[in-house]
């Protein structure tokens, strides 16, 4: 069973690329989304307490840095309401479907994991943080094990589980992204032109900041624009309106091609998040839109310090700007893969049989 949670799309990105590995050596699998188990209106309603933090300049800042990282009074009412509403409904699904892996991609199912796993002393409980800098809320008892995605988010479990058992593992991408088209065959799909720079422009599921005035201004700086609205029905509006009176703009809603605009364009920009893991096994160089506060601040400086990866602010013009720049420092795009579906599924089928299986 895997315990994900539908803010955004990037922990159920991650919960489907882990399903599809465990798949491919004989688990069967399901998938949970702990936003929905709160019952409901209780996922709606925390998604919009995050899009309202985010919205707000500086709050989610505030309580990243100040409640969660801390683990301070805050964090631990937070951690206890989430535990009261879901431990129940957790209990009751895994007495009718008993699980042998419980592997929770995101900190409130890690949670209400921790809260049952005594229950099911067979069980083994995994959690998998793709935050470079894991707080207070990931890290509970009766956890088997910790998988992390950089050697400095192994410290951060270490901090509030000093015997944690951690594995650094690289961060799994979806099927699709470790089989994509050859960009010379993903432009011709496109209609773009072989010798002409192109970008991709997306801000995660939310389309956040002011993606549709970055894709016009990058537009008229003579560069084609792969633009992904997301689930942001607003956005797409604009980006639809914004396409119809600049051809060299391609608008796309939420979609499942992600994998051949990656392979299209010479640069993604984008914020932090999976996508960046995404382009990376695509093997693009990456311009991060700072538009995510809180643990998208860490996030972005690990990309930064990965290398092959500029910041910029959110302006249409600072986007613009940096997005040249980015360019002309780009090398040519790889002919093949950058990272290796393999070093991901032997990571992770270690990780798996060390705790019994």
């Amino acid at each position: 069973m895997l315990l994900s949670g539908s803010i955004g799309m990037g922990h159920d990105a991650i919960a489907a690329a882990c399903a599809s590995s465990l798949e491919s050596q004989g688990w069967s699998t399901v998938t949970l989304d702990a936003m929905k188990m709160l019952g409901p209106g209780g996922g709606s309603a925390g998604q919009a307490v995050f899009r309202a933090m985010l919205g707000t300049p500086g709050l989610l800042d505030a309580v990243h840095f100040s409640a969660l990282r801390t683990g301070n009074r805050l964090a631990r009412i937070a951690d206890a309401l989430a535990r009261r509403k879901l431990a129940p409904v957790l209990r009751r699904y895994l007495d009718q479907h008993p699980a042998d892996l419980l592997l929770s991609v995101f900190a409130t199912g890690a949670a209400a994991g921790s809260a049952v796993a005594r229950r099911y002393p067979a069980m083994r409980h995994i959690v998998l943080c793709s935050d470079v800098t894991p707080h207070w809320l990931w890290v509970h008892r009766d956890v088997d094990m910790y998988l992390v995605c950089a050697e400095v988010a192994e410290l951060g479990v270490l901090r509030f589980q000093p015997a944690a058992r951690i594995e650094v593992v690289p961060l799994p991408v979806r099927p699709a992204f470790y089989r994509p088209l050859g960009q010379a065959q993903a432009r011709a799909a496109l209609a773009i032109p072989p010798d002409e720079r192109c970008v991709l422009l997306m801000s995660g599921a939310w389309g956040l900041g002011p993606v549709a005035a970055a894709a016009e201004a990058l537009a008229g700086a003579g560069l084609h624009v792969l633009a992904v609205a997301g689930r942001n029905e607003r956005l797409a509006s604009k980006l639809a309106a914004v396409a119809a009176r600049q051809p060299r703009i391609r608008a796309f809603g939420f979609t499942d091609r992600i994998p051949d605009l990656m392979s299209a364009a010479d640069l993604v920009i984008t914020s932090s998040g999976d996508t960046c893991a995404e382009a990376r096994t695509v093997g693009r160089p990456l311009l991060l839109l700072d538009v995510v506060q809180g643990h998208g601040r860490d996030n972005l400086q690990h990309e930064l310090e990965l290398g092959d990866a500029m910041v910029t602010s959110a302006g249409p013009a600072e986007v613009t700007r940096c997005a040249l720049a980015a360019l002309d420092r780009a090398k040519p795009a790889p002919v093949g893969l950058v990272r290796s579906r393999a070093d991901w599924e032997s990571a992770f089928a270690a990780a798996i049989s060390s705790c019994g299986f």
